[in-house]
């Protein structure tokens, strides 16, 4: 069902839209999730290690996937608000153009260099063979990671965010179920995970899109929809590309951290794959809010009320800051259980590992999402380059203290990196979001 966001109490409407897209992250995160248990419950350490390494790559599939989804999102919600259907429906199309041309390089990119880049990030010689055998299967999938990502991004433009919540939790324990089975029934080993992955992502895919063209035909329109707009891949490009930058970039800081830490061998690695999981899922939720109060941002715009972006700011904090309270709660005095959770017998190094990364970063949540909400104003009011420098300066700072930190402190050297760059980050990232007055005469109140 779509839903208008520029009418009701702002913090209600954020709310109820916000939250159904906590669960949905939660459970696409289980994707994730479940493939690092089975291979470190299943198979084993180095298994877990190579399933965590390659996933350092996928994050930069999946960063694209990111930025075809808030792309498409932000832009669709300004004309879902200024109420301009026939553009929104070819926005849709032209997305979904862009995205198939996207997909298809990307695709031959991996495979050609998926291989160069493990040997370049000192992949271990005794993880290689299943880094390689799981990324290989997930870069064959990019189709259903790209094309569900433009999906769930049209129906919270649509302010829709239930919709994309029943197909994750389906297949999400779909996945979880048909890990188990391929890996101890069929005897599949790391394969076994990619492919259980591939089934259920691939199933939620095709069914998001015909929902969402089924959803398309109820919204009336009068005349030839145009199938493409280069004036629109502009619009949606402004927002998509600095967006995929972001993600790409962390993606690339995370493969050049994943670099250092190998060199720590492949108990860290393990210890390391299971506990950046679980900080994955917090902040990849955190995220997923952020994109909800960009829609918010840019519905409102759409429909010149500005005014509510401060109310809909305050309500996002206060549910950001309220999911936290828990996780941080439970990272810091049961982390040791949760690493248990990926690692059957693992070792003193791993066990270790895991603890300490989850003590260091969760207290930290709560500046991190303070962030992530700004960033969600900042893009839904197109203000993409003060977005950018902000996560940049993150970026960078993550990446030169963790080698730097690591020299003195080994790896703990490298978790410490995390706060120093999400504080620094998140103070720029605010001041940003308060330069802007939020009222009437806001300028930003177009589809441009």
């Amino acid at each position: 069902m779509n839903k208008d966001l520029t009418i009701g109490k702002p913090q209600t409407v954020l709310w109820k839209f916000c939250l159904p897209l906590f669960a949905s992250v939660i459970f696409q995160q289980l994707y994730n999730i479940a493939d690092s248990f089975v291979a470190g419950k299943f198979i084993g350490e180095d298994a877990l290690a190579a399933v965590g390494n390659s996933y350092e790559i996928t994050l930069i599939f999946i960063a694209f996937g990111f930025g075809c989804n808030i792309g498409c999102s932000v832009i669709v919600s300004r004309l879902f608000g200024a109420k301009q259907y026939k553009e929104l429906k070819t926005a849709v199309y032209t997305t979904l153009i862009a995205s198939g041309v996207l997909c298809a390089t990307l695709m031959l990119l991996g495979l050609a260099l998926g291989q160069p880049i493990l040997r370049l990030i000192n992949t271990p010689e005794n993880v290689f063979a299943n880094s390689w055998l799981y990324l290989e299967i997930y870069i064959w999938g990019l189709p259903f990671v790209l094309f569900y990502n433009v999906a769930n991004g049209i129906f919270s433009a649509l302010g829709d965010s239930k919709t994309p919540f029943v197909f994750l939790a389906c297949s999400s324990t779909a996945n979880i179920g048909m890990d188990i089975l391929f890996v101890t029934a069929f005897d599949m080993g790391v394969a076994g995970v990619a492919w259980a992955t591939f089934i259920c992502q691939g199933i939620s895919c095709i069914l998001a899109v015909l929902f969402v063209f089924r959803r398309f035909s109820k919204i009336e329109t009068e005349g030839k929809i145009p199938i493409f707009s280069l004036k629109l891949l502009k619009d949606i490009s402004v927002i998509a590309v600095p967006s995929i930058l972001q993600q790409s970039f962390i993606s690339v800081g995370n493969i050049v951290i994943q670099g250092i830490i190998n060199g720590f061998g492949p108990s860290v690695m393990a210890g390391y794959a299971a506990s950046v999981k679980l900080n994955n899922l917090v902040i990849t939720s955190l995220t997923t809010l952020g994109n909800g109060i960009s829609n918010f941002t840019s519905q409102n715009l759409g429909a010149k009320k500005p005014e509510r972006i401060k109310e809909g700011f305050r309500a996002g904090v206060k549910l950001v800051w309220l999911i936290c309270i828990p996780l941080v709660i439970l990272y810091l005095f049961a982390g040791k259980y949760l690493v248990y959770l990926f690692l059957d017998t693992p070792s003193e190094a791993a066990l270790e590992t895991g603890i300490v990364f989850l003590r260091i970063l969760s207290p930290f949540y709560f500046i991190v999402s303070l962030k992530l909400v700004s960033d969600g104003v900042l893009r839904g009011a197109g203000m993409m380059k003060k977005f950018m420098v902000a996560t940049f300066t993150d970026l960078i700072l993550r990446v030169v203290l963790a080698w730097l930190l690591s020299i003195p402190f080994s790896s703990t050297g490298i978790w410490l990196a995390w706060p120093i760059g999400w504080t620094i980050a998140a103070t720029m990232s605010y001041i940003f979001y308060r330069s802007r007055k939020w009222d009437a005469n806001c300028e930003i109140c177009s589809t441009r």
